[in-house]
């Protein structure tokens, strides 16, 4: 087999647009949020972690710059060389120019990652830096693809979708007797406006959407190493299983990316209908060749552990082996919950913030709060503390560190942190104290929603962190 894929041109220009596009997503998140979360005065301090951690346990280029103006620098710096990905300028000029910008824009990312702590801990920031590290190798527009280069972003898909597939197979019982998509939807991080509805279809099927899981993760994963049309269509398929997953809730840009991915496995057969003029192609520089060897030599070498975990019925779900996020290991919602709770934080202007105090609700952007409030599309984009809250609703008897800083920041109404938020109940002083409820929510039936219009209904389980006011010390 030729490792040149003149047929595969368009399917570079789409993935190398579509990575640019999601590199644009996270870096405007970075340029958002970092700062009030992560901060020199955010939630969880990154200058407190790189004095704490060594350089070579997490390489990040915020160990040199320890502000939060370098910080905001770098994401801006990451928004701006996406636009420059994403414009196409630097593939049409040379392979090297292109394998620089691509470069520039993994080693942003993973300064923020690295010292991003429990914000940063998802499978899609790994996910991000190791395609967009094979990236470096997709070459100039004005060459064909190299074939390796594809395969190993198909080797990026297998990993992903089938670690998945059996991170599932092994875990939860609802995967066997398919009814986990009775809980999914209504259970999931952050649903999105048509959850509701997804929730509410008809037990066939979500039955029949378990199957078609299993199918996708378990199955279709093979198909993408084998010879046209069946690499087509097993990405075709696993595209078509995304855009479900898109339209039915917010994970941030786990799907899109995946879904991008998929473009490796269709030729330009499907895609020359994208409206760009092909340019005449020259045969690819031998030494870019040889670091496409090279580079498919050590990717060989490093999914050794990856596959050992995927084979391993202990297996690890979204976990690194390297410091540089380098070959991972992929895998999600091997446990589905069967019940939504949701932390809601309050504040009350009452010198005593006893049971007569009147408390007033704090709203997020994305995570359900105010029943009447229809779930947003948030997604690709990524609300970190908003994700955060949902892991912290399933551990009520825990109390992160990075929660009691939310608390005390809104007791000293913090403007930062309070622009994580969508409302904030005192706009004219702080309150002088909060506290956090524990309320079991679930999706109210079609009757409730056409009586009271209330997408959810809730009930009060108990206090999750007791009223707290300010003092010299904090909380």
């Amino acid at each position: 087999m030729s490792d040149s894929a003149a047929g595969y041109w368009y399917s570079r220009w789409l993935f190398e647009r579509s990575l640019a596009l999601l590199y644009l997503v996270a870096f405007l998140c970075a340029a958002n949020q970092f700062v009030p979360l992560l901060g020199e005065r955010g939630l969880l301090p990154f200058t407190r972690f790189v004095r704490l951690v060594p350089f070579r346990e997490s390489p990040s280029l915020l160990y040199f710059f320890p502000t939060d103006r370098a910080a905001q620098t770098m994401a801006w710096l990451g928004v701006v060389l996406s636009i420059v990905a994403l414009s196409g300028y630097p593939q049409a000029k040379s392979t090297p120019l292109a394998a620089v910008v691509w470069i520039a824009l993994w080693l942003l990312y993973l300064s923020f990652v690295n010292v991003g702590q429990t914000f940063y801990g998802f499978g899609w920031e790994s996910l991000l830096l190791e395609t967009g590290l094979f990236a470096v190798l997709a070459g100039s527009g004005l060459a064909p693809p190299n074939f390796i280069f594809l395969l190993m972003l198909r080797w990026i898909l297998f990993r992903l979708m089938f670690g998945a597939g059996m991170i599932k197979w092994r875990g939860d019982s609802c995967w066997h007797d398919l009814t986990c998509l009775d809980f999914y939807f209504e259970t999931q991080p952050i649903p999105n406006s048509l959850s509701w509805y997804f929730h509410w279809l008809p037990p066939a099927v979500h039955r029949g959407g378990v199957v078609f899981n299993h199918l996708v993760e378990l199955v279709v994963p093979f198909g993408y190493f084998a010879p046209q049309p069946i690499a087509r269509v097993a990405g075709v398929l696993t595209i078509a299983f995304q855009l479900v997953l898109i339209v039915s809730g917010n994970l941030s840009w786990l799907n899109w990316l995946t879904l991008v991915l998929c473009f490796a496995t269709i030729d330009d057969r499907w895609l020359s209908w994208l409206p760009m003029t092909q340019p005449t192609l020259h045969a690819e520089p031998a030494a870019h060749r040889a670091v496409v060897y090279a580079f498919a030599a050590v990717v060989v070498f490093a999914s050794i552990r990856p596959v050992r975990n995927l084979l391993s019925p202990a297996q690890l779900m979204n976990s690194s082996f390297n410091t540089i996020h380098f070959v991972n290991t992929y895998g999600a919602f091997g446990s589905i919950t069967r019940t939504r709770d949701e932390i809601i934080i309050e504040g009350t202007e009452d010198p005593n913030a006893g049971p007569a105090a009147v408390w007033r609700e704090y709203e997020f952007k994305g995570k359900p709060g105010d029943v009447a409030r229809r779930s947003p599309q948030i997604a690709p984009y990524h609300l970190r503390l908003d994700w955060l809250m949902w892991f912290a609703a399933m551990y009520s008897s825990a109390r992160d560190r990075w929660f009691v800083e939310l608390m005390t920041h809104l007791l000293q109404g913090d403007p930062a942190t309070l622009g994580l938020l969508r409302v904030n109940p005192f706009p004219d002083r702080p309150p002088r104290a909060v506290r956090a409820l524990l309320y079991r929510y679930r999706f109210t039936t079609p009757d409730e929603h056409r009586r009271t219009g209330a997408w959810w209904s809730r009930e009060l389980v108990g206090t999750y962190f007791p009223a707290a006011t300010l003092n010299k010390g904090g909380t």
